[in-house]
């Protein structure tokens, strides 16, 4: 009967302070969404906004930045596609023109690409 009842008491202890350790809040020091937000943008101020590290100019910039690599992308692929079909074109007159010309509109397209943004960034940097 003993033995029982210092089970029962000693399971009582252990489960009580067991679950108390197991239970009790911890310290998180986890981000809030916005400081996630603010931190991903680089805007993060500390002050919980993100508007004072964000411009139009920035924005502007970002996309013109984004937009010229997709394209750039694209245009070194039609080059890649046109070099191709100039090697297989075998002489043939139709092929080699189309290559040509394919090779000739992705350059130009890079060459428009790099001037627009350059056009664009001396335009934010003067108006700013």
């Amino acid at each position: 009967m003993l033995k029982r009842s210092l089970l029962i008491i000693f399971s009582a202890i252990g489960i009580t302070f067991g679950g108390a350790a197991v239970l009790s809040p911890a310290p998180v020091f986890a981000e809030t969404p916005q400081e996630a937000v603010c931190s991903g943008v680089g805007a993060g101020t500390g002050t919980g906004d993100c508007s004072s590290g964000i411009t139009l100019a920035s924005v502007v910039k970002s996309v013109i930045r984004i937009f010229s690599i997709i394209i750039g992308v694209f245009a070194v692929i039609m080059i890649i596609i046109a070099g191709f079909k100039y090697v297989v074109g075998g002489g043939d007159q139709s092929s080699v023109t189309s290559a040509k010309q394919s090779l000739l509109y992705a350059v130009i397209g890079l060459v428009v690409v790099a001037l627009s943004q350059a056009f664009v960034e001396f335009i934010l940097d003067n108006i700013t």
